[in-house]
């Protein structure tokens, strides 16, 4: 369990520490499903959720959107002194995450401290909340899951930063992202995520995406092998997203991101940050894009959100579908759990949820859901035949002609005389309905 800290100020008065109360419990303040120390197929809950606060969304969000202005504002961003009202932040945060029972926290480096269009002074500034968050950390046992830069708010970033044309800004990215490595290394960082937020294009008339792409792996390359230098273990990730603020993005999904890592040679050292919210807009499924990143050993770790079937965009809400995260928690307990990263909620409260307890309250959902989707998808790989229907699916290259076809020893003259040997195949049902049903029935 974590230990609850506040700072000088408390910043979520009267609310104690979130604790499992079970399913009898109707304390809105309570977890219901999330038992952090109970064991699941081998691990805790604990160990295999790794959940982690999206320090952005909860600490800076405001609630504004394209139509409007703030509709939050809190208590930890009041002071004019930069400095000041930083550390008020993280007094916040931490108490927090801490009275939420989060092991993690997730940053980019303007979220911790405000930046300006000076590079030594933000450096200077974000020196010293590191320092801060470092002592917040010691004294908590909360560990930063990963850290990022922000290389899209900027207006010097409207073209993007790493395939930016202008090479000036290239190297302020650059600035940015060797001051957010060195923060992630100082707090502990397992992992660093790189979200391209505008590395895309809007138009193709004034692109030339081959030599943007590959000036996007060298800046890649160069920052890896600069953290690797400073001593980093962990992992890098990168985020799919298919479009939004850009017309196109050059991390479009699970598959295309894959694909430029392989052709740039840096497979060894990057796995995908699957982003619920992000797989939608690609005209995927969750599912789909975990699976992807699975099947080709990249499934490192997890944004928790959802989009809303209404919109065309990232709303990035709370999760709360029991379906859809049971199917996802098959796909990541059958390909051994996520490699380093954990689930971070970027996610944030509605513009119209104004109160301190709503950011409990979404966590806690968030929390609860995740837990009943392992607990449930773990029942249905114990219990159901649901691994066996998709076997049995496939047993006809289980064994002759299938299995040698799969060994590659059939030419296209064998398989035709197999198929003129014995005529047409045997219509054999795919069971869709019924594997639903199985979904349904251990939820």
């Amino acid at each position: 369990m974590t230990k609850v800290i506040t700072g000088d100020t408390t910043f979520f008065k009267g609310i104690d520490q979130i604790k499992y109360e079970g399913l009898n419990s109707d304390n809105p303040l309570a977890f219901r499903w999330y038992d952090a120390d109970r064991v699941v197929a081998g691990k805790t809950m604990k160990e295999h959720l790794r959940f982690a606060c999206a320090y952005w969304h909860s600490f800076n969000g405001t609630g504004a959107d394209p139509f409007g202005g703030p509709t939050h504002i809190f208590d930890w961003d009041k002071k004019e002194d930069p400095v000041a009202r930083a550390k008020d932040k993280m007094d916040a945060a931490f108490e927090f995450i801490t009275k939420m029972q989060l092991p993690y926290y997730c940053f980019h480096d303007v979220d911790v401290v405000d930046y300006t269009n000076d590079i030594a002074e933000n450096e200077r500034h974000l020196q010293q909340l590191v320092a801060y968050a470092k002592q917040k950390q010691e004294e908590s046992g909360v560990k930063l899951l990963w850290g990022t830069a922000n290389l899209f708010s900027h207006a010097r970033y409207m073209n993007g930063a790493a395939t930016n044309p202008n090479f000036h800004v290239l190297a302020h990215a650059g600035a940015q992202v060797k001051a957010a490595l060195d923060a992630t290394i100082a707090l502990g960082g397992e992992n660093y995520v790189f979200w391209g937020g505008r590395e895309g294009y809007m138009s193709l008339l004034n692109t030339n995406m081959k030599r943007e792409q590959e000036h996007l792996a060298k800046f890649l390359h160069l920052a890896k092998d600069y953290a690797r230098q400073q001593g980093f273990k962990g992992t890098f990730f990168i985020e799919p997203k298919p479009c939004e603020p850009s017309k196109h993005q050059y991390d479009y999904d699970a598959a295309t991101v894959k694909g430029f890592l392989q052709e740039f040679d840096l497979l060894d050292d990057f796995k995908l940050n699957i982003e619920v919210n992000h797989a939608t807009l690609a005209g995927h499924t969750f599912q789909h894009e975990l699976q992807v990143a699975a099947n080709h050993n990249l499934l490192g770790s997890i944004d928790a959100n959802r989009g809303d079937y209404q919109n065309g965009w990232d709303t990035d809400q709370f999760p709360n579908d029991i379906n859809e995260l049971t199917e996802a928690m098959l796909i990541i307990l059958e390909s051994g759990g996520l490699q380093g990263g954990g689930i971070n909620f970027d996610a944030k409260i509605r513009r119209n949820s104004t109160d301190k307890l709503d950011l409990f309250y979404a966590h806690i959902g968030g929390m609860d859901i995740f837990a009943r989707a392992l607990l449930t998808a773990d029942q249905i790989l114990q219990k159901s035949d649901y691994l066996a229907i998709r076997k049995n699916r496939y047993a006809a290259f289980d064994e002759g002609a299938g299995a040698d076809f799969e060994h590659g020893k059939l030419t296209l003259d064998d398989l035709r005389s197999f198929a003129l040997a014995n005529g047409e195949p045997e219509t054999i049902s795919g069971k869709q309905e019924y594997l639903e049903n199985v979904i349904n029935r251990y939820i």
